[in-house]
């Protein structure tokens, strides 16, 4: 099992201005992340267009990624696919480039959304891994909740050892928090809290634009320097406030641009920030610096 513990920063994919991947600012970032000191890079995030890439550029961040690492942090690649067939393509071609662990969504867009089709679903891709499998609940964008009495069950398979709960429900999180799976907090507004509370880590979006406040907040609560942790919190709030009720992809590669990481552009059918919202951006980001 891999530790995932820490800052898992999911990772934006840059592109230039005609929609293309760059691969070269994407090794840029990597080292850029990797020296703010992240626990842990996801390739093919949502927060990295995962639904606009193909499947060929994803099999090239993950061995472009993979190797640029080589080894500083944990590689998870997001290897959701709606074809049941090409996620387990796509998860063992992660695995052989050296992932340490695999995110995978649960069947959404009119799959099975009863518990037994859920966990026949991951119980087929757990049969074919060889790597920590990473669940998935965010029930506002599948329309699929993972209940806690689905992840306990789910948590008995041999590699689903983690899910990402990025649900926002702060009761169900403590929930999964009393099973005897492990829990990665997705959710940007209650990071703080879900560290407290006993989240092993975060798979978390907003560290593209703060990734060395996202490293001190995890060492502050990790020592139990918790008026420390909420200082610092009431500086990144503002911002994770408005990712979280905006256009997110959008609002966060436009934040980490405006902090000196990526390109900040978006791939159709994803559109920038209108005038009024780019102005809310930039007023959230002041206490950070910018």
């Amino acid at each position: 099992m891999a530790d995932l513990k820490g800052i898992n920063l999911a990772m934006q994919t840059p592109f230039d201005e005609n929609g293309a991947v760059n691969y070269s600012i994407f090794e840029d970032l990597i080292e850029k992340y990797v020296a703010a000191g992240v626990h842990g890079l996801v390739l093919g995030a949502g927060t990295g267009q995962h639904p606009y890439l193909t499947e060929a550029e994803c099999n090239r961040l993950y061995e472009v990624g993979a190797k640029r690492i080589a080894g500083r942090c944990n590689v998870i690649c997001q290897t959701s696919a709606l074809n049941m067939d090409e996620v387990i393509r796509r998860s063992r071609h992660a695995e052989s480039v050296g992932a340490d662990a695999l995110m995978v969504l649960p069947p959404y867009l009119e799959g099975p959304s009863d518990e037994q089709g859920i966990f026949d679903f991951y119980k087929a891709i757990d049969a074919e891994l060889g790597v920590d499998l990473v669940g998935y609940n965010i029930p506002q964008a599948t329309g699929i909740s993972v209940s806690p009495q689905l992840f306990e069950r789910l948590s008995q398979l041999k590699n689903f050892n983690y899910i990402k709960d990025s649900a926002g429900d702060f009761t169900v999180h403590q929930e999964y928090l009393q099973t005897s799976g492990t829990v990665l907090n997705g959710c940007d507004t209650t990071t703080l809290y879900a560290l407290m509370a006993g989240a092993r880590g975060v798979i978390w979006g907003g560290a593209n634009y703060m990734p060395s406040e996202a490293v001190e907040l995890y060492r502050l609560v990790d020592r139990k320097e918790y008026e420390q942790a909420l200082t610092l919190w009431q500086r990144m709030l503002p911002s994770l406030l408005f990712i979280w009720r905006s256009p997110y992809t959008p609002s966060v590669l436009r934040a980490a641009q405006l902090r000196g990481y990526g390109t900040g552009n978006v791939r159709s059918p994803l559109r920038k920030l209108s005038a009024d919202q780019e102005a809310q951006l930039r007023r959230s980001l002041e206490p950070l610096g910018v």
